[in-house]
């Protein structure tokens, strides 16, 4: 159904309205939302589940809470979006309507959930000629946190020795093949059932989670990038040679504080334990081009339908996921 100027007037959204589980999550119809100043309306072509919608939907870490202490600020999650521009909003002189567009919209409105979408401009990217909507949906977030833990951060350089904890799900499979690109050595960690995955992706050793120690030897690493950091931070400096760098990028919140209560300063041997403060979007040029060019393939697991929303939730709870689930109204 559309209004007397042929835009639409009603759409599908996975919504919740009280912190929990997939539950809480509601395939609706509601009104199409208007642009505001500043934003734009963005038909929805793919968006894809990370481990901070899951998050968000629990309200859990408490740092989950800070924009909603008692009900969610955000009723519609999904932070990549992928889509065309349907109208433009006053004060927008970036983007035009029928653009493709593309980005992170954690900082810009959230609502990738959705068939159509209200966002902050500046929250978005032009989306390059060639990448399919879904497979575009897999890059923003995930990639993102790879990008700048591995390249502006840590610096990654060939030959040296590299260990990514968290390995086979959405940022760990972006930071497996980034690091492969670069020529470093790469040794993944995650379940067992992701090893012959990680493999595939270059990792020239793939530990099983549950049953490997992979913090076992002494200055074993140049660089850890640790997605799901729980270990107290003389074990990370153990396992660092002299020079050393760690990047946690999600992990318990005493990992979390103990990492960041460092300042990223460097011990008497250089090492650094630094946590990653994301940008929305950093690197998304850099990644785009490197999927354009098919140098960089994301590893999506499945493609699933808006009212599977709930389940892909779950899945992305349970740690079971492959790379990532992508979703296509």
């Amino acid at each position: 159904m559309t209004d007397g100027a042929g835009r639409p007037r009603r759409m599908r959204a996975v919504r919740y309205d009280r912190y929990g589980g997939p539950e809480r999550l509601r395939l609706v119809d509601v009104d199409v939302p208007r642009p505001a100043s500043g934003q734009v309306l963005v038909r929805v072509r793919a968006s894809s589940v990370n481990s901070w919608d899951w998050d968000l939907l629990r309200g859990r870490p408490w740092y989950a809470r800070i924009a909603g202490p008692f009900r969610p600020a955000r009723p519609v999650l999904g932070a990549d979006l992928v889509g065309e521009v349907v109208e433009v909003g006053e004060e927008v002189a970036s983007f035009r309507v029928g653009d493709d567009v593309w980005g992170d919209v954690s900082a810009a409105g959230w609502g990738g959930f959705a068939e159509f979408a209200v966002v902050d401009a500046a929250g978005l990217r032009l989306r390059p000629e060639g990448i399919d909507a879904a497979v575009a949906a897999a890059v923003p977030q995930a990639g993102g946190l790879a990008w700048q833990a591995l390249m502006d951060i840590a610096h990654v350089a060939a030959g040296e020795r590299v260990l990514v904890v968290g390995a086979g799900g959405g940022a760990g499979t972006f930071a497996v093949a980034l690091t492969r690109r670069l020529g470093a050595e790469i040794v993944g960690v995650d379940r067992a059932g992701k090893l012959e995955l990680l493999r595939r992706l270059g990792a020239g050793e793939a530990l099983d989670a549950d049953a490997d120690d992979p913090f076992a030897d002494a200055a074993a690493y140049d660089v850890i990038v640790d997605m799901v950091a729980t270990h107290p931070r003389s074990t990370y400096r153990r396992s660092l040679r002299p020079g050393g760098r760690l990047v946690v990028v999600g992990g318990s919140t005493r990992t979390i504080a103990s990492v960041a209560a460092t300042g990223g300063r460097p011990d008497a041997e250089g090492r650094t334990l630094r946590l990653l403060a994301a940008k929305p979007n950093g690197g998304l040029d850099e990644l785009g081009a490197l999927v354009a060019s098919g140098d960089l393939t994301p590893v999506i697991e499945e493609v699933l339908p808006l009212e599977r929303v709930p389940e892909a939730l779950a899945r992305i709870g349970a740690g079971t996921v492959h790379g990532k689930l992508v979703i296509v109204p």
